[in-house]
C-alpha cells in the first residue's frame, strides 16, 4: 500500500468488494400472498371495483348454497356506510387533531384557496348572466374543497341466504385457505376463480385490518356455527379468533357473512345496482332484498326483487372429461387419482363417448407395446404421450348437453318481462353445442321497448347463469349485436328502437379472456356462430310480431280514412239518387228501373232514405269490414302479445308431488 494514501481511503476501497446479491435467494409465495398481490385479477383492481366484487361474490355464494339443496333462494344484501370517527372507534383508534397542517395531502395554500375561490366566483357570474337571458342553468356543484388521499370510505357488506349452510369444523378453511372448495370439478359453476369470500377477506386485511363474521346453521341442527377470523397471508392458513356453537332457537337455516372493507359506493353505485338487476333477470325463481344505509337518510337506497316462479333450472351435474380436452398433465393426474387398475377399465370410466368396444380400438391403434389388461402403474412417460397424441387425434362423439344447467326460455322470458315490461320479447335455447371438448348451451333473447330502456342497443351478457358488466366491447355477444345482426331485414330500427339483447351462455369451461375474466372472445368460432344464430332466431319470431302490428295499424289508419270522408261520400251518392229519382218520375211518371232499384229511388223520392240513413249504413259496413280483418289478424296471430305481469306461482309445500312440462311460453305443472 502506498504511504501517501491515508486511513479513510483504505476503508473506502475495501467497502466495495462485491456482497452476495440478496435477490438471487430463492424464495416461496403462499396462493394467498400471490392473490393479494395480484388482486386485480379477482376482480380488486381499486375500492370501488373491490366494494362491487365483494356483493358479487357473495350474492353468487349465496344463490348457488340455496340451489345445491332446491331450495328458492331468499338473499339478503345490505351496504352500511362507515365514517372515519366509526371506524376509529371500531379498531380502538383515537382521533387526534392535526399538528402540522402543511404535512398532509388535502393542505390548500392560500394562493390556490384564492384562484379557487376566483373561478367559482366567475362560474356564478356565467350562469346569473344565463338566467338573465332566459337560458337553462346547470346547478353549481357544492364546493368540496380538495379531498386527500387518504380519505377512505369503509362500508360493512352483510349477505344473509337460507341456503345449506357450513359444516362447523370447515369454516375456518373454507374462508381462510385460498384454492380450497367445495365446487372444482369439470361442472358448470358460477364461480370464476375458486375465490369467493376468501378474497374479500384478504381485501379487508389490507384495507381495515378486520376480520369477517360468519354466521351459519345447517338443516337438522339444533345449534348455529358462529366464526370470526382473518387469514394469515403469508402462510395461507385462517387465523380464528371465535369459533363456536351457538343457541338457534328459531332453527334459522342459511349462512349470514359479514366483512369491513374499503371502498367507493359514489362511483359504483350504478354498476352494483345494475349487477342485482340483472341477477334478477336471470334468476326470476329468486328472491332479492338490497339496502344501502347511510347516515344521511337522503343517501339510503332500499330495492327488493321480487319472486314471480317457483320453477327453477336443474342442480349442475359434475361430468367426466372428454378425451379431446385434456393434457398430458391431466392424463398424469387422473391416473394417480383413479381406482381403476387396467388401462381398458380407465379409458371406460374415467372419460366420457368411449365404451369398450371403442376403447379396445384405441387400445389397439396405441401399438404393441399396449394391452387391455395392462397396468396403469406400469405406463412409461413415452406410452403416457403416446395416449395423448392418439387423443388429440381420433375421433370421439361429442359430449351431450346433460351436464349443463341454462336459466331456461321460461325464466329467461320471465325475467325480461318481469324487469324491463317490454312491448314484445322473444327468446330461443338452442342446443348443446362443443368446443374443445366442451359443450356449451346458448341461450338468447330479444325485447322492443320497455322502461328504463334506452334508444338503441341495450346489451345484457351472462356466462354461467351470472351477469358481466365489464369490458363489453371486446365481448363476442356486442361484436355479434353490432356487426353481424342486419336489424333493418327484421324490421327493427337499430337507431330508434328500444332494443334489448340478452344472451345467456353456460358451460363447464367458459372461455374468458383477459386477467379480470369480464368477456368471452370473440376468436372461438363455434360460440361465435351460435350466438349469432340464436340472436337471429328471436328476431325472426319478433318479426312475424311487428308486420302483424304494422298491418293491424294499417287497417286501423284505413278505417279513419274510410270515417273521414263518410260525410261527403253518402252526401254525394245522396245528391245522385236525389236526382235520378226526381228526373224519371217528372219524365214518365213511372220509375223505368228493376223492381230493387225502382223501390230505392222511390224511397229517396219520399224521403224514407235520407242522407242521414245513408251514412249510418255505410258507417256500419266500414266496422263490419274491420271487424272482419280484425278477427283475420286476431287468428293468425293466436293470442294477445302483450307481456302478463300476473304470472306468479305461488311455492308448493314439500309433500307435493309434481311434474314440470316446460315450453318457451308457460310451465304445465301435474300434481300426483
Amino acid at each position: 500500500m502506498d504511504s501517501s494514501e491515508s486511513p479513510t481511503e483504505t476503508k473506502k476501497t475495501k467497502s466495495k468488494t462485491p456482497r452476495k446479491n440478496k435477490e438471487t435467494v430463492l424464495k416461496q409465495k403462499s396462493p394467498a400472498e400471490f392473490f393479494a398481490e395480484n388482486k386485480n385479477i379477482a376482480g380488486f383492481d381499486n375500492p370501488g371495483k373491490s366494494l362491487y366484487t365483494t356483493v358479487r361474490e357473495l350474492v353468487e355464494n349465496s344463490l348457488d348454497s340455496a340451489e345445491s339443496i332446491s331450495e328458492l333462494p331468499v338473499v339478503e344484501i345490505t351496504i352500511e356506510e362507515i365514517k372515519k370517527s366509526k371506524f376509529n372507534s371500531m379498531i380502538g383508534l383515537i382521533d387526534c387533531e392535526r399538528v402540522d397542517a402543511e404535512l398532509y395531502d388535502d393542505y390548500e395554500t392560500e394562493k390556490a384557496r384564492e384562484k379557487r375561490l376566483a373561478k367559482e366566483a366567475r362560474a356564478q357570474e356565467i350562469q346569473a348572466k344565463n338566467a338573465a337571458l332566459g337560458k337553462k342553468v346547470k346547478e353549481t356543484p357544492a364546493s368540496k374543497g380538495i379531498r386527500g388521499r387518504g380519505e377512505a370510505s369503509f362500508y360493512r357488506v352483510i349477505c344473509k341466504d337460507n341456503g345449506k349452510g357450513m359444516p362447523h369444523d370447515d369454516i375456518p378453511n373454507m374462508f381462510g385457505r385460498v384454492l380450497s372448495g367445495t365446487k372444482y370439478g369439470l361442472k358448470q359453476t358460477r364461480g370464476k376463480f375458486g375465490l369467493g369470500a376468501k378474497m374479500a377477506l384478504i381485501w379487508s386485511k389490507m384495507s381495515t385490518g378486520l376480520p369477517i363474521e360468519i354466521s351459519s346453521s345447517m338443516r337438522n341442527q339444533s345449534y348455529m356455527s358462529f366464526c370470526r377470523l382473518d387469514i394469515d397471508i403469508h402462510k395461507n392458513i385462517p387465523h380464528v379468533h371465535v369459533h363456536e356453537k351457538r343457541e338457534n332457537k328459531e332453527r334459522w337455516r342459511g349462512a349470514e357473512i359479514q366483512v369491513v372493507i374499503e371502498g367507493n359506493w359514489t362511483t359504483y353505485r350504478s354498476k352494483i345496482l345494475h349487477y342485482m338487476r340483472q341477477m334478477a333477470v336471470i334468476t326470476p325463481y329468486a328472491q332479492f332484498l338490497f339496502k344501502f344505509v347511510s347516515d344521511a337518510p337522503e343517501k339510503n337506497v332500499t330495492i327488493r326483487f321480487s319472486r314471480r316462479t317457483d320453477v327453477m333450472p336443474p342442480v349442475p351435474l359434475e361430468t367426466k372429461h372428454h378425451p379431446s380436452s385434456v393434457d398430458l398433465l391431466l392424463i398424469k393426474r387422473l391416473i394417480a387419482e383413479t381406482s381403476k387398475q387396467n388401462l381398458l377399465q380407465f379409458l371406460q370410466h374415467e372419460f366420457v363417448n368411449i365404451s369398450k368396444s371403442h376403447a379396445e380400438r384405441l387400445i389397439g391403434e396405441m401399438g404393441p407395446d399396449f394391452s387391455p389388461k395392462m397396468a396403469l402403474k406400469s405406463l412409461t412417460p413415452q406410452q403416457l404421450v403416446r395416449i395423448h397424441q392418439l387423443f388429440r387425434q381420433a375421433k370421439f362423439d361429442d359430449p351431450n348437453g346433460h351436464c349443463l344447467s341454462p336459466a331456461g326460455e321460461y325464466n329467461l322470458r320471465l325475467g325480461i318481462i318481469k324487469e324491463l315490461h317490454p312491448d314484445m320479447v322473444a327468446t330461443y335455447s338452442g342446443s348443446a353445442q362443443v368446443f374443445e371438448g366442451h359443450p356449451f348451451i346458448v341461450e338468447a333473447g330479444v325485447s322492443i321497448g320497455g322502461k328504463n330502456v334506452k334508444q338503441g342497443l341495450n346489451i345484457f351478457r351472462f356466462a354461467n347463469r351470472i351477469p358481466l358488466l365489464f369490458e363489453q366491447g371486446a365481448d363476442v355477444v356486442t361484436r355479434t349485436a353490432l356487426k353481424r345482426i342486419n336489424w333493418s331485414s327484421y324490421k327493427i330500427n337499430q337507431l330508434q328502437d328500444k332494443i334489448g339483447i340478452f344472451v345467456s351462455i353456460v358451460s363447464t369451461k367458459i372461455p374468458f379472456k383477459g386477467t379480470g375474466k369480464e368477456y368471452i372472445g370473440d376468436d372461438i368460432t363455434e360460440i361465435a356462430s351460435a350466438v349469432k344464430y340464436s340472436i337471429k332466431q328471436c328476431c325472426v319470431q319478433l318479426k312475424s310480431k311487428i308486420v302483424k302490428k304494422m298491418q293491424a295499424r294499417e287497417q286501423q289508419e284505413r278505417k279513419r280514412n274510410l270515417s273521414k270522408y263518410i260525410p261527403d261520400a253518402t252526401g254525394a251518392v245522396y245528391n245522385v239518387l236525389k236526382d235520378m229519382a226526381e228526373t224519371q218520375l217528372h219524365a214518365s211518371k213511372k220509375f223505368r228501373y228493376g223492381d230493387d232499384d225502382g223501390e230505392l229511388l222511390r224511397k229517396v223520392y219520399e224521403n224514407l232514405i235520407t242522407k242521414e240513413t245513408l251514412s249510418e249504413k255505410l258507417a256500419k259496413h266500414v266496422e263490419q269490414v274491420d271487424y272482419e280483418m280484425a278477427l283475420e289478424y286476431a287468428t293468425q296471430s293466436g293470442v294477445s302479445e302483450e307481456p302478463r305481469e300476473t304470472i306468479y306461482i305461488k311455492p308448493l309445500e314439500t309433500e307435493n308431488k309434481i311434474i314440470d312440462l316446460h315450453s318457451p311460453f308457460f310451465v304445465f305443472r301435474m300434481f300426483h
